[in-house]
């Protein structure tokens, strides 16, 4: 079955957008090979995504990079949202319930991963028991403000545990 592993690239202060989702501050710090980003992009079988960020900004949009993983990543999407838009893009899901959206993405990338972007659905998915692994990338920068990794005021802690032979930052959930 399917993992679901949310990925994402923070800046050092820990956040993963700027102020009001801006992810401008990327162009500079996705550049070059990255072994890792082109591994897990090899086995993400679907990509599980909020609404805020299927439909927010992009570093590359209008370039052929556009998209996720630079625009190289080329297969099914789920979008949690309860305002799907009245024409939906090819090949793009939109779902109403986290639950049923975590199942069909799941179904759809078979033993692959199910990369769930956006802190606001990773965060539903912690919360409801269903990730199971975090891998962050983190780029040379200092944010100051902007949309956190993960942000919960007043919750609880959940433990972490480095995967065995897995890069830096990547974790297996413990709940």
């Amino acid at each position: 079955m399917a993992k679901l592993l949310y990925s994402a690239t923070a800046s050092l202060d820990g956040f993963i957008a700027g102020p009001g989702g801006d992810m401008s501050w990327l162009k500079d710090h996705l550049t070059g090979p990255n072994p890792t980003a082109e591994r897990l992009l090899a086995n993400v079988g679907a990509i599980l995504a909020g609404n805020r960020t299927f439909g927010g900004d992009d570093p590359n949009r209008g370039t052929d990079k556009e998209g996720a993983f630079g625009g190289q990543y080329h297969g099914p999407a789920f979008v949690l949202t309860h305002r799907p838009p009245a024409d939906p893009p090819a090949g793009v899901v939109f779902v109403d319930d986290l639950h049923r959206a975590v199942a069909a993405a799941r179904e759809a990338a078979g033993d692959r991963y199910v990369n769930v972007l956006g802190a606001d659905v990773a965060r539903q998915c912690l919360a409801a028991g269903l990730l199971d692994e975090v891998l962050i990338f983190f780029a040379p920068v200092l944010l100051g403000d902007g949309v956190r990794i993960f942000d919960q005021p007043g919750g609880t802690t959940i433990g972490l545990e480095p995967i065995p032979g897995e890069t830096d930052h990547w974790y297996r959930v413990r709940y």
